[in-house]
């Protein structure tokens, strides 16, 4: 029996359709307002929200916002007078599922909560996330190409493919695939992740695939690597360009044939996994230069995904600054009530070479630094006022250069003055500034190689 929520302050409203939804068939409760709905939201599974617009504490507009982003998979119905028509379509247009005006005709009321049901339904049957869910991960953005990537979510979740997520440093790629597995049937299984970057190549297998007691030196018991713990889930290869060769052989043995040997076993197990990677790498380059194996690079490619860096989705800036406010601020037990509009511009204009992450750990920076719970223009660090206000691109110099290749130009002389910066907040330690950064050791190392940031001070 399906449940509906009926939410409005009127004794004699919510009497008229308890009884004509119980005839129905339907499990009907009450609620006064809002808040009220809300707590019956979390003790009971709802089918479908028939509120009004107007009632004291919540109205039927707050509790519809609260409900496209706690609970998007429940219709939500409006009842309006007349005179407020103009607000209902406008909730229509924010998500509500129909409005329907007083007084009204209870056939078509009926109709309406059936559809709406049907509806649920539908949405219960196809293992996916709508927008809002995924936002609880940390996905945020509505712009187009973003759209587009929910939309991909929505697709390739409940096929059992492998996906190969490409995209620069801190874009989200691991976000996405959490993403994928968490739509997918395979989303109550384990989500195992393993950075192939981040260990060294003497350790990538024995990680991968486990070992043996007594494979080799310090090897005292048997232990199970990744590709088995994944069983039955999925297993996330992040910085999969990084690979080493021979390892790449091996991995391409288990993608083909869903079996493996522990190192220093001679067992096959046999394994039910399904495979999301990624990489900032272009690996077709890395195919051409001789760095990755053709055949695991098109293993890899059956279904690529490619997240655009943060310079390409201006239009998410905002909205992704007021999620980390809100996340951060809660976070440190601080309150942040206003952010001036010149920080919020001059955060538009700025390229972030370091994508989301840099993103999130700047506006930490700056609840941490905030006075009179308010960001201010002179708050924001130098080395983006420096891009923004100080370094222009000129008239002369669009004249001498594409705009793409001033553009990155300008980022790598930012990127570089940030490394600099991080480098002398953690006393030289490369360890500690990659953390700082969000990047790896390695991935550091190879900038600081670029950018002749190399010295004898420097501690690992």
């Amino acid at each position: 029996m399906h449940s509906i929520l009926i939410v409005d302050d009127e004794l004699n409203m919510r009497l008229v359709l308890k009884a004509m939804l119980t005839k129905a068939g339907y499990d009907a409760l009450v609620a006064e307002d809002g808040l009220m709905a809300l707590n019956i939201l979390k003790e009971r599974d709802i089918s479908v929200i028939v509120t009004d617009l107007k009632m004291p504490r919540l109205d039927g507009i707050g509790l519809l916002e609260r409900v496209i982003r706690e609970y998007p998979a429940i219709p939500v119905i409006i009842i309006t007078a007349y005179g407020t028509v103009n607000t209902a379509v406008s909730a229509l247009k924010n998500g509500a599922f129909d409005y329907i005006t007083k007084p009204f005709d209870q056939d078509d009321l009926r109709d309406i909560i059936k559809k709406a049901v049907r509806t649920r339904d539908l949405n219960q049957k196809e293992v996916i996330w709508a927008t809002g869910e995924i936002e609880r991960y940390g996905i945020v953005g509505t712009s187009a190409s973003m759209l587009e990537i929910h939309e991909t979510i929505q697709h390739v979740a409940p096929v059992n493919t492998v996906i190969l997520i490409t995209g620069e440093t801190g874009t989200g790629k691991e976000l996405i695939a959490q993403a994928i597995h968490k739509s997918s049937p395979r989303k109550d299984n384990p989500f195992i992740k393993i950075n192939c970057g981040a260990i060294t190549e003497n350790l990538v297998e024995s990680e991968l695939f486990g070992y043996e007691k007594g494979a080799f030196t310090g090897a005292v018991m048997t232990k199970p690597g990744r590709f088995e713990l994944a069983h039955s889930g999925t297993l996330f290869l992040d910085e999969v360009g990084d690979l080493p060769r021979d390892m790449q052989v091996k991995l391409l043995h288990v993608l083909q044939n869903q079996e493996f040997e522990r190192v220093g076993g001679l067992k096959t197990i046999k394994i039910d996994v399904r495979i999301i990677a990624a990489t900032n790498k272009n690996l077709q380059q890395e195919v051409r230069e001789g760095r990755f194996r053709e055949d695991l690079f098109y293993r890899l490619n059956v279904f690529p995904i490619h997240l655009p860096p943060l310079r390409e989705r201006q239009d998410d800036i905002s909205s992704l600054m007021d999620y980390f406010l809100e996340r951060n601020s809660q976070r440190l037990g601080k309150s942040i009530q206003t952010v001036a509009d010149k920080v919020k511009e001059l955060f538009r204009q700025y390229p972030w070479p370091g994508n989301i992450r840099e993103l999130d750990n700047m506006i930490e920076r700056l609840i941490l630094m905030a006075k009179d719970n308010r960001i201010d223009a002179e708050d924001v660090p130098d080395e983006i006022r420096y891009f923004v206000e100080i370094a222009p691109l000129s008239s002369e110099a669009s004249a001498e250069k594409p705009l793409r290749d001033l553009v990155k130009d300008h980022t790598e002389d930012v990127e570089k003055q940030l490394i600099i910066k991080a480098l002398e907040e953690c006393g030289q330690n490369v360890t500690k500034t990659a953390q700082q950064l969000g990047c790896s050791r390695k991935g550091l190392q190879l900038k600081m190689i670029k950018y002749g940031l190399r010295k004898e001070t420097l501690t690992y």
